[in-house]
């Protein structure tokens, strides 16, 4: 069956997968239930995924082939070795893993959750949801890939389904002609730069279109997908081709059966479409504390550096054979290198150490006077035992320069592996074009296995078929549950836009289960004394736009809990955060008036009441968006685990009846 409405690559994919889909195709703001191909999480989503799963009363998994799960977040060799916080995560992650005998375990330094999965087992055409809010990678691959809480991550790993709103989308069209040394990371940051962090991609789907893309490798794809998560985002992806069909046919052995091609329509209704042309780009720089806070490198250079790392999962192959190569270069040319600790580099993968490794390149990051660690998020995430110090400057092919993001105090500066590599002997920023002249691109070529001999595959465009489609069986629907909702009075603590989960809870802390626990530690860098406030009667959040983008830790929503909040109020909301909420039963409402927020001082008591979505302000009274029926009632059932208790496999049948 064809849809009539045209749709967008994001849309076909969902339709592809939706259980009693409308029969002539999906819009944006529909409503769906959507069958789940695969579902991953990292040791540090697994320690709450299993507070959910344990309350659940730890069924049979839908399918122990689809459940991806990788240790990397918080472990290196030190921390598997001292830190009782790392062995009891990595030990946690283990356990389930033996318990249901999970076919795609990857055990403490084998990979980053993100980077083995890309290279072996999503497929086009996929669903695939993720603890992290940077399983948008794997749109890379033309996949619809999305980080949610781990709440609903295992309930999809349980039920094998979830439910989503079918976003907006934007294009994102790219022009002109990428030179040789430019690749994901400087595209991404360039597009940032341009457009701002969650602006024009906040909760809507990012598609990655125009001639210059059908050049760009499944790398530099990956990494433009990755940081969608930054761009603000539900997902980002683009069209598989012939460049992925002919690279999922040399790097992996088995046939690829299950991809499935397919293609906007033509006519198909995007929010905005922004062009940014590639013809003149500069290697980029994201200074603190915003990966949009983007300049040219040459306004930057010769910058003092205290430390410099190339890794984390944004960074790929083909930046760290590039950025060795550089060292190489440099190093046969008479560079020598300042003597300092502060470099490191970590592969994402071991497969992809060997690569360096047989090269000769791990060499050369050694005489450059790199320290090499194995595979693991590291740095990026300043929570293992590799951690930058206060005040210093980091130059990091990482994604994210949020505060205290390496570390307490310290001041990330985002650039590409070759921007970093070419900058470390000096620890002084240094614009890589110069060096990039003297790399052989042929051996470059063969390095990463680009051989001419792989013949192109032909591929075949297919138009999506629903799991399911017309009339639905006769379901009763959930009977709503009879409860009142409380008058809700308290002290406004007033933030402002993009505060990230970052920020709520810092990522030491994420190992923490125990509300109060998290409560206490809640803004415990940026905002002292939060949990103290709440205490005093500041219980009620007023934010900005943005409020919790970053992380898809659903310890965000934990701490406020703990801390004893009873309601956020933003002008909007980061998607990921927004489940969290939905799912744990934390009262929020999205706010847009400006005269709202010049009223709602900090401090100021004010009055919700969350049954009419009305906040009282002094003499006046405000009235909130009216959330949606499956959110509506979600919320009357209490969250996501209750909702299940009730319902059992037929949650969301019932919830959308």
């Amino acid at each position: 069956m064809t849809a009539k409405r045209p749709m967008t690559l994001t849309q076909k994919i969902l339709y592809a997968h939706a259980i009693h889909a409308p029969a002539d195709g999906l819009r944006a703001g529909d409503i769906v239930r959507i069958k789940v191909d695969w579902t991953i999480a990292s040791e540090l989503a697994w320690n709450g995924m299993d507070k959910t799963y344990e309350a659940l009363g730890r069924p049979k998994i839908h399918d122990r082939e689809r459940f991806y799960l990788a240790v990397d977040h918080t472990v290196d060799p030190v921390t598997l070795a001292t830190d009782p916080r790392a062995q009891k995560l990595a030990n946690l992650s283990r356990d389930f893993a033996k318990e249901t005998g999970l076919r795609h375990f990857y055990d403490a330094n084998e990979t980053i959750l993100h980077t083995r999965f890309y290279r072996d087992l999503v497929q086009p055409g996929e669903v695939v949801l993720g603890a992290d809010s940077h399983t948008s990678s794997h749109g890379g691959l033309g996949a619809f890939a999305i980080g949610l809480g781990g709440a609903d991550i295992a309930v999809a790993m349980v039920l094998g389904e979830s439910w989503t709103e079918v976003p907006e989308a934007i294009a994102v069209e790219y022009r002109g002609k990428l030179q040789f040394g430019f690749g994901g990371k400087d595209i991404i940051l360039k597009t940032l730069g341009d457009l701002g962090r969650n602006t024009v991609a906040m909760e809507r789907s990012v598609e990655y279109v125009g001639e210059a893309t059908r050049a760009f490798t499944t790398d530099t794809r990956f990494t433009i997908a990755n940081m969608t998560a930054e761009f603000g985002g539900l997902n980002g992806i683009f069209e598989a081709d012939e460049i992925v069909a002919t690279w999922l046919t040399g790097h992996r052995r088995s046939h690829n059966d299950g991809a499935r091609y397919f293609r906007a329509d033509p006519d198909a209704i995007y929010a905005e479409r922004h062009v940014i042309d590639l013809d003149a780009l500069v290697p980029q720089v994201a200074k603190p504390f915003s990966p949009d806070n983007v300049f040219g490198v040459s306004d930057v250079i010769g910058m003092n550096l205290d430390g410099c790392f190339i890794g984390a999962c944004t960074t790929t192959e083909e930046e760290l054979v590039l950025g060795g190569l550089l060292l190489e270069a440099m190093m046969a040319n008479g560079h020598v290198s300042k003597v300092t600790r502060n470099r490191l580099v970590v592969p994402g993968d071991l497969s992809i150490a060997a690569t360096l490794r047989d090269a000769g390149l791990m060499a050369a990051y050694e005489r450059a006077g790199f320290r090499i660690a194995p595979p693991g998020c590291s740095m990026c995430l300043g929570v293992a035992s590799e951690r930058a110090s206060e005040g210093e400057v980091w130059l990091t092919s990482q994604n994210r320069n949020y505060e205290n993001r390496m570390g307490k105090g310290s001041l990330a500066w985002l650039a590409s592996g070759a921007t970093v590599a070419v900058s470390a002997p000096s620890m002084t920023l240094v614009d890589p074009r110069p060096f990039l002249g003297t790399i052989d691109q042929d051996r470059y070529a063969r390095i990463l296995g680009r051989t001419a001999h792989i013949n192109v595959p032909e591929i075949r465009v297919v138009e999506p078929t629903p799991v399911d489609s017309g009339v639905r069986a006769a379901t009763e629907a959930a009977e709503p549950t009879a409860t009142s909702t409380p008058v809700l009075k308290g002290g406004v603590q007033r933030f402002g836009a993009n505060i990230d989960t970052d920020a709520i809870i810092p990522g030491e802390y994420c190992h923490l289960t125990e509300l109060t626990a998290l409560g206490e530690k809640a803004f415990f860098h940026v905002r002292p004394g939060f949990a103290a406030r709440v205490r005093e009667g500041g219980s009620i959040i007023v934010a900005e736009e943005a409020w919790g983008s970053g992380s898809s830790r659903e310890q965000a929503v934990w701490a406020l809990k703990g801390a004893g909040v009873q309601v956020v109020i933003a002008m909007s909301f980061a998607f990921i955060h927004k489940r969290n909420l939905v799912n744990e039963a934390m009262p929020y409402l999205v706010m847009r008036d400006p005269e709202f927020y010049a009223a709602a001082t900090d401090g100021l008591e004010v009055e919700v009441d969350l049954a009419l979505g009305t906040v009282r302000v002094a003499d006046r009274t405000f009235q909130a968006e009216t959330p949606t029926r499956i959110v509506q009632a979600l919320s009357r059932e209490g969250g996501i685990v209750p909702a299940i208790q009730a319902h059992g496999p037929e949650v969301f049948e019932r919830l959308t009846a």
